[in-house]
């Protein structure tokens, strides 16, 4: 009986090891960002264009060159926005009323 006790105690520290090695199923979770994105298709040779000020709803949010169409997107809140594109001089480049919806990726043209 005595010879059973280290035994029986050896293999209950076994099977708590084997079970504790044991990994449990995971679930990864993501989540997308489907809001809209606008970007712009410009030269980027043409200074002006790049370094002109985005305003959306009357807001500054940047420069066309943090926008440019492949590289980089703004996102904003599905609905109408008005976009509108001023050089440094003064120059409205663009000025657009526009629909955009959730996943929706549009690039603006600034000439």
């Amino acid at each position: 009986m005595n010879a059973r006790k280290p035994l029986i105690a050896l293999l209950i520290a076994l099977s708590s090891v084997v079970v504790g090695c044991v990994q449990f199923p995971t679930e990864k979770q993501q989540v997308v960002d489907q809001r809209p994105q606008l970007s712009f298709a410009v030269d980027e040779a043409n200074t002006e264009a790049t370094s002109a000020r985005v305003f959306v709803d009357g807001l500054d949010v940047g420069t066309v060159g943090n926008f440019v169409q492949g590289r980089a997107s703004l996102r904003v809140l599905p609905g109408t926005h008005i976009v509108r594109v001023q050089s440094a001089s003064g120059l409205v480049l663009l000025d657009q009323r526009i629909y955009i919806a959730d996943g929706v990726s549009q690039a603006l043209i600034v000439k």
